[in-house]
């Protein structure tokens, strides 16, 4: 295989551009967007992927972000390593990556993304992308994501700030979970693990509050960062080999 099959008429053209405050070397990133209204009923065969059965009784905006999402992830490994490899789902509903490599896959609303790495370098990768959240409703959802530290936390930044502290809490403990369940095969939840701080630049501070394992334990800090960009807010959790 010389090169990738072209693009559906759903997606635009990907996007290499590194989205986020600090770039990762040895990791390849691919971004696109997408159009449901745009999708054709034979554009999974032109791309030479495989809708497994759930995504083909889907409705057009699941279908095309599948589509979007993989695609992403193709072209990134195709640049990493030349691998032509389309993730399946898992049975954990989470992607299935070559054994060597790490990888993540993310969407919202018009919006894909892929990251992917080779294991020697980075042992594991967590994106997600989210739609930031109106005011109310960051409000009415804050006590089922944050903690109670938390939420003390937020009660100290500006008002039009605690929104967004709402949604980065949110998308980080789902870049979070992606990173270490691969590690750990232990599903966590938001109670699980809590923001200590994050800047206006990017970063993000956290703590683990639960035991996953002897390496992620009860009290294990980490590291990540997010971005906003068009209403939305992308946030990568990355565990170095």
């Amino acid at each position: 295989m010389n090169a990738l099959p072209p693009l559906p008429t759903c997606c635009t053209p990907l996007n290499a551009s590194w989205p986020l405050p600090d770039a990762l070397p040895h990791t390849c990133w691919r971004s696109t967007r997408f159009n449901p209204g745009q999708l054709s009923a034979d554009d999974f065969q032109r791309s030479g992927i495989v809708a497994p059965p759930s995504i083909q009784r889907s409705v057009a905006k699941r279908q095309s972000e599948f589509l979007a999402g993989r695609l992403c992830a193709r072209a990134a490994l195709w640049q990493l390593q030349q691998l032509d490899w389309v993730p399946p789902i898992g049975d954990d509903r989470a992607p299935i990556w070559p054994s060597h490599i790490s990888g993540s896959i993310t969407h919202s609303t018009g919006h894909a993304a892929a990251i992917v790495a080779d294991k020697q370098h980075w042992q594991a990768l967590g994106m997600d992308l989210e739609n930031l959240l109106a005011s109310e409703r960051a409000a009415n959802l804050a006590d089922h994501i944050l903690t109670p530290a938390e939420l003390q936390r937020r009660d100290l930044l500006p008002l039009e700030q605690q929104a967004l502290a709402v949604t980065l809490t949110f998308s980080i403990k789902e870049s979070l979970f992606k990173a270490l369940y691969p590690l750990v095969l232990k599903r966590f939840y938001f109670e699980h693990a809590e923001v200590l701080e994050w800047t206006p630049e990017g970063r993000v501070r956290m703590r683990l509050l639960t035991e996953l394992s002897e390496e992620w334990h009860l009290g294990r800090e980490l590291e990540g960062q997010f971005a906003v960009e068009d209403d939305q807010l992308l946030s990568l959790v990355a565990i170095k080999a």
